[in-house]
């Protein structure tokens, strides 16, 4: 079957209603029909009757008696069940437990999403400085070292089609911002086997991180805990380390095992 023959099982109207939903973001978090008619090149007649759709079904909601619109609880309901249901958190969440109990720091589970870190595990930790983490919240794949780890498999013609732009956008000092200073980050962290950022994303904010991978050695995952300091002991760091990449050690394994078919 080709593509071409693929599209006959669209169903347009709800196509455009993913595509209006897909809009919304960090940094447009509320949008008029106006905005979306102009951003999806439709007529704002049809953006309306989306919209209405929308609201009715508890997916977008009026941002009080203005114009706008900004995504409802039910986006936000999908979303958190979607990362319940996912095998690797179940399998992810009492080994980032046990990292929080063992290290004495906030742990997290990282996947990567295009061009964002989302975290789909959190342990809190001691230290209320990363309770505000939660489950769901993105970063910037490129100006992180869980990015970085998560992107390790992309050889550079994939990171060009990830990253078309330049400059890549900058947060601190420490961020790349061309394709040849991430790859080789990228690089360096995945021939360590481990990545270390010492207030590299965030003043103050020490990370200690880990790769997963899958049966076929492909990075799916990453495992990392939170440090509040700007430089971390060596010493401790390699104490630290070591219980990180147990942690992701321990986790490979396990994926691993339920990824592998059946032998009946």
């Amino acid at each position: 079957m080709t593509a071409t023959s693929d599209d006959k099982y669209l169903v347009p109207a709800l196509q455009r209603g993913l595509e209006l939903l897909g809009q919304f973001n960090r940094t447009t978090p509320t949008l008029t029909g106006a905005d979306l008619a102009r951003s999806m090149g439709l007529p704002r007649a049809s953006v309306f009757r989306i919209l209405h759709t929308l609201e009715r079904s508890g997916f977008v909601e009026r941002v009080g008696d203005s114009t706008s619109y900004k995504l409802s609880i039910g986006v936000l309901r999908l979303g958190f069940e979607f990362l319940a249901s996912m095998e690797l958190t179940e399998y992810g969440r009492p080994v980032i437990e046990q990292l929080r109990d063992t290290s004495g720091y906030s742990a997290h589970l990282v996947v990567r999403d295009s061009r964002d870190v989302v975290f789909v595990v959190k342990a809190a930790g001691r230290s209320a400085l990363f309770h505000s983490i939660q489950v769901g919240a993105r970063l910037p794949a490129h100006a992180t070292v869980l990015g970085r780890l998560l992107l390790s498999d992309l050889d550079m013609a994939a990171l060009k089609k990830l990253y078309p732009e330049t400059p890549l956008p900058k947060y601190t000092d420490k961020t790349p911002t061309t394709l040849a200073q991430l790859k080789t980050l990228i690089d360096k962290d995945r021939a360590n086997g481990y990545g270390l950022s010492q207030g590299g994303f965030e003043t103050g904010i020490s990370t200690i991180a880990a790769p997963v991978f899958n049966d076929q050695h492909h990075v799916v995952a990453a495992i990392s805990i939170t440090v509040p300091a700007q430089q971390v002991d060596p010493e401790l760091a390699k104490v630290l380390l070591s219980h990180v990449q147990s942690a992701a050690a321990q986790l490979t394994e396990r994926i691993s095992h339920f990824q592998k078919p059946s032998s009946t």
